[in-house]
C-alpha cells in the first residue's frame, strides 16, 4: 500500500496540487519537466484512494479513517466541481466549499 501527503513544511500541503501532481505529473504552470515523470502518473481513482483510504491504512487508522461510511470519523473537504471529472487543468482551479471534521460542518464558504 502506497500513501499519500504533502512534503510539509517543504511543500504547501494544499490537497489540489498533491492531487493535480500525481495525477498530472506537471508542475503548477502545467509544464512536465525533467523529473516529472508522466508514466508515474495515477489514475484520479488511485490518487484519491492514495490521500484517504491508503493514508489511514499507513497510520493503523482505517477502521475510523480513510473512507466514507457509517460508523467512521467523518473528514473531508467538498469542492464547487467534481476532481474526478473535470479537465486535468481546472484541478488547481478548484474552489473549497464546505469542509467537513467529525461530522460536523466546521466550514463553508460564503455564498
Amino acid at each position: 500500500v502506497v500513501a499519500g501527503g504533502s512534503d510539509a513544511p517543504v511543500e504547501v500541503g494544499s490537497p489540489l496540487i498533491e492531487f493535480y501532481a500525481a495525477t498530472a505529473r506537471k508542475d503548477l504552470e502545467g509544464r512536465a519537466g525533467e523529473g516529472w515523470h508522466p508514466e508515474q502518473a495515477l489514475s484520479r481513482q488511485e490518487a484519491l484512494a492514495l490521500f484517504t483510504s491508503a493514508a489511514a491504512y499507513a497510520s493503523f487508522q482505517e477502521d475510523d479513517l480513510g473512507t466514507i461510511e457509517i460508523g467512521k470519523i467523518a473528514d473531508f473537504s467538498v469542492f464547487d466541481r467534481d476532481l474526478m471529472t473535470i479537465p486535468e487543468e481546472d484541478i488547481l482551479i478548484a474552489k473549497p466549499v464546505m469542509t467537513v471534521i467529525g461530522g460536523e460542518i466546521v466550514w463553508r464558504a460564503a455564498e
